[in-house]
């Protein structure tokens, strides 16, 4: 999906986008999947939809384990780690 229209990643056919302008955000919604950003304009506001939606199809990339750590996740104890299951995360 994409904000610029000369690419050829314009959305799907049926898709409903929302645009909202409140207290100063315009703020931009992909009905289908629920992802919603806002921005100043309204395309900003699309162009950070645009990157949500990277994010919600798996486009976008893993955080690495200092930005884990910022959330407050713990990377060792995370059972997917580094992509792979260690031994005691198995379901045997």
């Amino acid at each position: 999906m994409s904000t610029e229209s000369d690419t050829n990643q314009d959305p799907p056919i049926g898709t409903t986008i929302t645009l909202n302008y409140d207290d100063e955000w315009w703020v931009a919604s992909d009905e289908e999947t629920g992802v919603t950003s806002q921005g100043k304009t309204r395309q900003e506001a699309l162009r950070n939809l645009d990157e949500a939606l990277e994010g919600y199809y798996g486009e976008g990339e893993s955080p690495d384990n200092s930005e884990l750590r910022d959330i407050g996740i713990d990377p060792e104890q995370n059972w997917r780690y580094n992509g792979k299951m260690r031994r005691e995360d198995s379901y045997d």
